[in-house]
């Protein structure tokens, strides 16, 4: 196992014999830390933190730290992550709490850049990319390949759906469906259509994704139809498209409310 000698590993850890451990790294708790990781230079592991296969941890980054909350009492609450992520330089991912879901969550094959922050009781599935310095507030969940730029800070409890693209510098205080794309100002954000580039890069085909189109139009670009009529008649006119049919459960399970479009669209 090559574990640098400036390195300092609490006898509760279990590592892999495959696992890298560079210079100056600290691992202070009962961390867990799977085949093929690598803990660059000066990253700090900490709590009941279960760490997968052929990881990246980025120097000086914060991984398992107690979460940010006031009401937590150093409960042994969890951060889990996943298989084949890149976590950055200076990324911080905090522990679950008592009152959510008692652990943060994240998949695999994610990128989250340098200064990126992750509160407790978070969710990311698999494939996600957050660019420099996107945050996230507690118990938000980012879905499979969703894409947040530069600056982006979501709100707590906010859902971002699969392959949702969310331009940088962007404050999300509400749900954004999947498959769409948010674009504009810092002060002026918008829902501007599908995310047709990512759906593509995807390898999603050209009629799921016409069909996709048509959805958007008619959920945020008729304003004749009320939102519930707009999503019974996606469900009636659409029941043969199952990524229509995520759209319309989106819609109809968000708790906080979902993006409209403005007024200028």
């Amino acid at each position: 196992m090559p574990i640098h000698p400036t390195a300092v590993i609490d006898p509760q850890a279990v590592l892999d014999n495959s696992v890298q451990i560079d210079p100056y790294v600290i691992i202070d708790g009962p961390v867990v830390i799977g085949p093929g990781t690598r803990v660059c230079a000066h990253a700090v592991l900490s709590g009941h933190t279960t760490i997968g296969r052929d990881n990246i941890i980025g120097s000086f980054s914060s991984i398992g730290a107690p979460p940010q909350d006031l009401n937590y009492k150093n409960e042994p609450t969890e951060l889990i992550i996943g298989d084949k992520n890149q976590i950055r330089e200076y990324v911080s991912i905090h522990r679950g709490t008592t009152t959510g879901r008692g652990k943060t969550w994240i998949g695999n094959s994610n990128m989250i850049m340098a200064y990126c922050h992750i509160a407790h009781d978070c969710f990311l599935a698999d494939h996600v990319i957050m660019a420099n310095l996107a945050t996230l507030a507690g118990h938000v969940e980012i879905g499979s390949h969703a894409n947040l730029g530069g600056l982006v800070a979501v709100h707590q409890h906010c859902r971002i759906g699969d392959f949702a693209y969310i331009g940088g510098m962007s404050g999300i205080g509400l749900d954004v469906p999947p498959y769409v794309l948010m674009e504009g100002t810092r002060n002026h954000m918008r829902v501007s259509g599908i995310n047709k580039i990512g759906l593509r890069r995807s390898g999603m085909d050209r009629g799921t994704i016409a069909k996709l189109d048509d959805a958007f139009r008619i959920l945020f670009r008729s304003p004749q139809l009320l939102l519930k009529d707009a999503l019974f008649k996606l469900q009636e006119e659409m029941r043969d498209c199952p990524e229509v049919q995520v759209m319309v459960d989106f819609f109809q399970s968000s708790r906080r409310g979902v993006v409209k479009r403005t007024i200028d669209d």
